[in-house]
């Protein structure tokens, strides 16, 4: 009973993707839309994602400098170990997993509110494709989401370069030459391509369980709950299923 359920569930967001891209709003209408989830999803997620970048970019640094107490082993490995670890999972993986609880949440509460309170049946009354109306400038908005991964990564090897030098762990010209070391570039075209599709399972889960949810404002949060808990779960298995094809051929 439970995996009919989950089947039926399942192809109900594949008819919702189709859905999404018929009978699209009007231009002037739209840019404004997508200007709007900008800056509500991409801006003001900056500074969250920025903070905890810079920190956890520091700790890597620490723990790997703290692991290292074989005198043979070189310092260097301190700024390879963080470029590694920011690079290859932290930024790509585990910030979509936070924006899923900030970002998922806000995107299920705003559109579960609008179905609660009947803005979405007037919408369909006026002839407006709503989900056209409400997720198409969500996934247009981020399209601008690896930028915000590209500052992660950024501020992640920020972060362990102050915390290994700052700290006495490392040289300042240890950390950057560990940071040049076997630099394949590869890697940070992998963790954007994983970056894409965690900005698709973003914009796309979040909205599925704002948009077919039933009940009243209680029901709003734990739809929201299940939005998290699942955008979470599809982006780990993704991101298993992307690191076998891109990296281990």
């Amino acid at each position: 009973m439970m995996l009919i359920r989950y089947l039926t569930q399942i192809g109900r967001y594949f008819i919702m993707l189709k859905e999404i891209f018929k009978q699209p709003t009007k231009w002037k209408v739209m840019r404004q839309l997508i200007f709007k989830e900008i800056d509500d999803l991409i801006i003001d997620s900056l500074g969250i994602v920025a903070f905890i970048s810079f920190f956890v970019g520091g700790v890597v640094a620490i723990q790997t400098a703290l692991n290292l107490t074989n005198p043979l082993i070189p310092k260097h490995l301190i700024g390879f170990a963080t470029r590694q670890s920011v690079i290859l999972e932290f930024a790509p993986t585990f910030i979509s997993i936070i924006m899923a609880g900030k970002m998922g949440s806000f995107i299920t509460s705003s559109i579960g509110t609008m179905r609660v309170t009947e803005q979405i049946d007037a919408l369909e009354v006026m002839g407006v494709n709503s989900l056209n109306y409400l997720v198409f400038p969500k996934l247009i908005a981020l399209l601008l989401y690896p930028f915000v991964i590209g500052i992660s990564m950024f501020l992640g090897v920020l972060g362990g370069w102050m915390a290994g030098v700052y700290g006495g762990f490392t040289s300042s010209a240890e950390f950057i030459e560990g940071i040049q070391t076997d630099f394949i570039p590869f890697h940070i075209t992998y963790a954007f391509i994983k970056t894409c599709v965690f900005a698709f399972i973003l914009a796309t889960i979040p909205s599925f369980h704002g948009y077919y949810m039933k009940g009243g404002a209680l029901e709003v949060g734990k739809a929201s709950t299940v939005a998290f808990v699942w955008t979470s779960v599809v982006i780990i298995l993704i991101n298993y299923v992307l690191t076998q094809l891109l990296l281990s051929s």
